[in-house]
């Protein structure tokens, strides 16, 4: 008997109740793996993207030109183009109706990359709470599971006048897979959990830095327009 088998022959013996909470860890480890697999190229998408970006803006490039470039695929921008995008907007915008207050055009200007890098980062974090939960919850379930199995082994042992350890095995075994199938799920969600919730502190940090060092040019040229 291959150990393929061994599980699904487990499976089909276990209770009702033990079936159900093997489905549902199951169906949580297939959810939390694609969850997995698709925020890690987004994240990695967002870095390429962001140090490309980056390469650009401190090239000495025009940012005129930059932001015309940028606007012209101003629908499929995302990351660090579009903290850049609404920031020279807005700061083009106030500048062109309050020529002569640069503080109000900045403090507008700080304003919109502020909430820029916000939905920025929570366009990032989709999906980590998923993760987080399935981190936390998996082995509890599991574990119910297990419970409720050998509570249901040790009731189906006391009905026989004589037990024996090859009686009351399958059922021990058939509870375990339970917490196995719980630790399983758990893990890997836990683990890449970790990694992207550090990778998009990353980049949360460095959109905030890289707005400040926005916000002190687009400053020098508002005061250099006033000037």
């Amino acid at each position: 008997m291959t150990a393929d088998i061994s599980f699904l022959d487990l499976f089909l013996q276990a209770s009702f109740l033990v079936k159900m909470v093997m489905l549902t860890l199951l169906g949580m480890s297939v959810a939390s793996w694609a969850a997995i697999i698709k925020r890690s190229k987004i994240i990695s998408a967002a870095e390429r993207e962001a140090d490309t970006f980056e390469d650009r803006f401190w090239s000495g490039i025009d940012l005129g030109a930059l932001y015309q470039d940028v606007k012209k695929r101003k629908d499929d921008i995302y990351g660090i183009e579009e903290i850049f995008y609404a920031g020279f907007t807005e700061f083009a915008r106030l500048r062109k109706t309050n020529p002569s207050a640069p503080d109000f055009v900045m403090e507008g200007t700080g304003r919109a990359m502020r909430v820029a890098v916000a939905r920025e980062v929570d366009s990032l974090e989709t999906s980590l709470p998923f993760l987080a939960t399935v981190g936390s919850i998996s082995p509890y379930i599991g574990l119910f599971g297990t419970v409720w199995g050998i509570m249901h082994a040790f009731i189906a042992l006391g009905e026989v006048k004589q037990a024996t350890l090859a009686m009351v095995a399958p059922g021990i075994a058939e509870a375990l897979i339970a917490t196995a199938i719980g630790l399983f799920a758990a893990i890997p969600a836990v683990m890449a959990y970790n990694r992207l919730s550090n990778k998009v502190s990353k980049l949360e940090h460095n959109y905030a830095t890289f707005s400040e060092e926005f916000h002190t040019i687009l400053h020098r040229q508002a005061m250099a327009g006033r000037e």
